[in-house]
């Protein structure tokens, strides 16, 4: 703990920083997948949430200190906005394909934490950098729209899946700003890490059990359960690490790099073609996060 409140806004602190965001973009590319897999997405984040409170609580109710009092309403607002959030990514992937939806959502998100970054810590990007997030949007709406053109599923919900993936990634921005500057108010980190995975895990279950939609217990369910949880602990809080060691708008283009590892994912492990377009496509990403990095 003293060591991490030591290197903020240091060179070692950077480049930790951007250790974590990259690590986030990898694991978010795992959690992305496996929450429009075999479940429908309200069930997946049911059954991941589940496994969520029981990891967090013990540690946030024992372990990490508890928030100040005057902290709460910090965690209220935290709890509302990723219930929104999750709301939206849910109704986004049920009802368009995961190689459109998911560029939109990943490529809206920046642009406006960045934006968000400069009016509420003061952050600016210099005109190479902002060429930088033009080339990363531009990598990602049209990895989308390759997509969009090749895609034979969904097809008849498209339009309202991508007004929805819009919508997300404006959450994904007001989300990463405000946990940003609530991971920044609290003394020790990992109190807001803890706090955060076991209060935002809530929600879902309790969806699950109005709607009254649970699957049968069995093995896969524990293992989707297990591993999205730990995959959760590491994405999510790798980049809220990251935003208080170093730059917002930073942390969240270099997430960003998601994309490219969700196909990368695919073409190693899936064996989905690529084919040049998208290699084109997800250069044009990778190259774009690279500008943000050295421009800085």
């Amino acid at each position: 703990m003293t060591w991490l409140t030591a290197i903020e806004g240091t060179q070692t602190g950077h480049h930790l920083a951007m250790v974590l965001a990259l690590s986030a973009a990898l694991l978010h590319a795992f959690f992305g997948a496996l929450q429009k897999g075999r479940y429908d997405p309200w069930t997946s984040r049911a059954i991941i949430d589940c496994s969520l409170l029981v990891l967090s609580a013990p540690i946030a109710l024992f372990v990490v200190p508890w928030p100040p009092l005057d902290l709460w309403w910090v965690f209220a607002g935290m709890v509302v906005i990723h219930f929104i959030y999750k709301v939206l990514m849910a109704m986004t992937y049920q009802r368009g394909a995961y190689t459109v939806v998911y560029p939109v959502v990943r490529g809206t998100g920046p642009l406006f934490t960045v934006l968000g970054a400069g009016l509420i810590f003061g952050e600016h990007f210099t005109g190479v950098q902002w060429a930088g997030v033009g080339l990363l949007m531009a990598g990602l709406f049209g990895l989308s729209a390759y997509n969009m053109a090749k895609v034979t599923v969904a097809r008849e919900t498209l339009v309202p899946a991508l007004g929805l993936a819009v919508a997300a990634g404006l959450s994904v921005a007001v989300y990463t700003t405000w946990d940003a500057w609530g991971i920044r108010a609290v003394e020790n980190p990992f109190t807001f890490l803890a706090w955060f995975f076991f209060l935002t895990a809530f929600d879902f279950p309790v969806i699950a059990a109005v709607r009254r939609r649970w699957p049968r217990p069995d093995a896969a369910m524990v293992r989707l359960g297990l591993f999205g949880a730990l995959i959760a602990f590491g994405s999510f809080g790798c980049v809220m690490m990251a935003t208080r060691l170093d730059s917002v708008g930073e942390a969240a283009i270099l997430r960003e790099t998601s994309t490219v590892f969700a196909a990368l994912i695919g073409w190693l492990w899936l064996k989905e073609p690529v084919g040049p377009r998208r290699i084109m496509l997800m250069s044009l990403i990778a190259l774009g996060a690279v500008v943000v990095e050295i421009g800085g």
